[in-house]
């Protein structure tokens, strides 16, 4: 079932490229659209001369992102980046560290800039810089079948898998701190969050008839994939969140400031033409997750 998923994933990531490439005026220029031109320097001309960017995102974070059979990466995150890329006048390049590397900050020059679902909050602040959202995520809970549980209140005392150092195991642990986003829900009482490297990994291991937790909190987009591929576990209540994605870069660079204005103003004219909408609806089964309505 899981290839099947990916194939079609693969198909539905090269018909949007080519849609997208086809359309006249999507990559206005900044005399164009009336803006003033950015300079570039610094961390932006390193990339400029280098004619690549490289951009980090999760391994296995379907439909975000992924690898398809043929070791190409495919999901709604590669095609931001590859869209930003292009508008930049690069090539991309993706690196595939793990989340907790991301969002720690002092990335040691091996990647440019996270298009990886990176929520925007206070305390990642402190570490990196970030662009505008580019797609706001419901984060949504789910129960295993074996459970019996329907109710978020059923989760309270039990075990509950989420992705290592997200803001889903920050949610249960009581230390997210959201940007521009409504109030989060409160969790249940005395459950605990059980950490695997993504979150994928927890659908994966129910696949897999584990029963470490009874609960997986991640994206209502990822769960609610896992669960038509046949992950036996039901939706549990509304979401319990929303959050902000932006495009993440590493605040011990000091010289990125350009490369940061100049891939901010590119999200907002993917808003404004409609590229962002048409990658979001593709990828997310016709929903808008990138205008916050």
């Amino acid at each position: 079932m899981r290839s099947r998923s990916r194939s079609m994933f693969a198909v539905v990531s090269t018909t949007v490229l080519l849609a997208l490439a086809s359309v006249p005026g999507l990559a206005q220029s900044p005399a164009a659209s009336g803006a003033p031109a950015i300079t570039p320097d610094g961390l932006y001309q390193r990339v400029l001369d280098n004619g690549t960017i490289r951009v980090s995102i999760e391994l296995n974070y379907a439909p975000y992102s992924f690898q398809n059979p043929d070791g190409s990466y495919g999901g709604f995150n590669v095609d931001v980046a590859t869209e930003i890329a292009r508008r930049l006048g690069v090539d991309v390049a993706f690196e595939i560290p793990s989340f907790d590397l991301v969002v720690a900050g002092s990335w040691a020059d091996r990647w440019d800039m996270s298009v990886g679902s990176v929520t925007i909050t206070e305390e990642r602040k402190k570490v990196l810089d970030f662009t505008q959202a580019y797609a706001f995520n419901p984060a949504q809970m789910a129960a295993t079948t074996a459970s019996g549980i329907t109710t978020l209140d059923g989760l309270a005392g039990q075990v509950v898998c989420v992705g290592a150092a997200t803001t889903y195991q920050q949610w249960l642990e009581g230390t997210l701190t959201l940007v521009d986003a409504p109030p989060a829900a409160t969790p249940p009482a005395g459950a605990t969050a059980f950490p695997l490297t993504t979150d994928q990994d927890c659908a994966q291991s129910v696949q897999s008839g584990r029963s470490d937790f009874t609960g997986w909190l991640s994206s209502a987009d990822t769960v609610e994939a896992a669960l038509a591929a046949g992950t036996p576990m039901v939706l549990v209540g509304d979401p319990v969140f929303y959050e902000s994605l932006g495009v993440a870069f590493d605040n011990s660079v000091p010289d990125n400031d350009s490369l940061v204005a100049a891939v901010d103003r590119i999200i907002g004219e993917m808003r404004a033409d409609g590229t962002l909408l048409t990658i979001s609806e593709a990828w997310f089964g016709g929903k808008d997750r990138v205008t916050g309505s």
